[in-house]
Formats: C-alpha cells, sequence, structure tokens
C-alpha cells in the first residue's frame, strides 16, 4: 500500500520553527506593549502565537507518532524503514523480499520451475539451478 508522508526530520524542524515562532510572537506583544502601540498591533502577536502554537503541536505530533498525517515522501511498504522509528520506539518489519527468502529457505517451491524445494538444498532436485 503506498502512503505519502514527511519524514520525522522535516516534522521535527518545523516543531522547532515554531517553537521559535511563538517566542517571537511573545516578543512583538511585550515590545508593542511597552510602545504604547494600538492594541491591534498587541492582539496581531497574540494571533501570531496562537498559529505557532498550533503548528508546533501538529508538527511534534507528527513527528513522534506511528500514523503521521500524509504530505510528503511516497513510500511503499517493504521499504527502506524510517531511521528515527527505532528511537520512537516503533518496531520495524523486516522488508517483504527478507521474507520471501526465508520462507523459500524453509522449503518452499523453485522460482525456476516450481519444484518443491526442500529445506537446506542450494540447487533444485527438479531444474538442477541454484536456489535464492
Amino acid at each position: 500500500m503506498k502512503s505519502v508522508k514527511p519524514g520525522r526530520g522535516p516534522s521535527l524542524q518545523g516543531g522547532i520553527g515554531a517553537i521559535f515562532a511563538v517566542i517571537v510572537g511573545i516578543i512583538w506583544m511585550v515590545s508593542a506593549a511597552k510602545m504604547g502601540a494600538p492594541i491591534p498591533f498587541v492582539l496581531m502577536g497574540l494571533v501570531f502565537v496562537i498559529i505557532a502554537g498550533i503548528q508546533a503541536v501538529i508538527h511534534f505530533t507528527n513527528a513522534t507518532s506511528d500514523h503521521r498525517y500524509s504530505l510528503y515522501d511516497i513510500t511503499e511498504e517493504g521499504e527502506e524503514p524510517d531511521p528515527l522509528d527505532e528511537r520512537f520506539g516503533k518496531k520495524t518489519e523486516q522488508p517483504q523480499v527478507q521474507k520471501q527468502q526465508e520462507v523459500q529457505s524453509e522449503g518452499g517451491f523453485c522460482p525456476f520451475c516450481g519444484a518443491k524445494a526442500e529445506i537446506g538444498y542450494a540447487f533444485c532436485r527438479k531444474c538442477g539451478k541454484k536456489l535464492p
């Protein structure tokens, strides 16, 4: 199944950027209030802080959750795992190719002629080709 998801790195960077935006908004509000600016200028800083705070929550949630919302990368099951999944405690599954090789090594069938492949055999008993 294909999905489009941002990486954890860009999401974490967006969260850190949103924290800085909150700090700038607070500085804006305090500075505008101290200078005696009209109320709309002070309220503009408050709106800035609220929007940046919401973005920080979204980005940090997206950086740490298993089911991230879709936005950037097109991925498919069995592709290279996200390197930060292990950091956040998610156990990664083995890629589909390795699972197929394990099944073939446990028995299974020859990919060339379809004959039953025995466990531990390096070559097919029917066609003689090397088993993967």
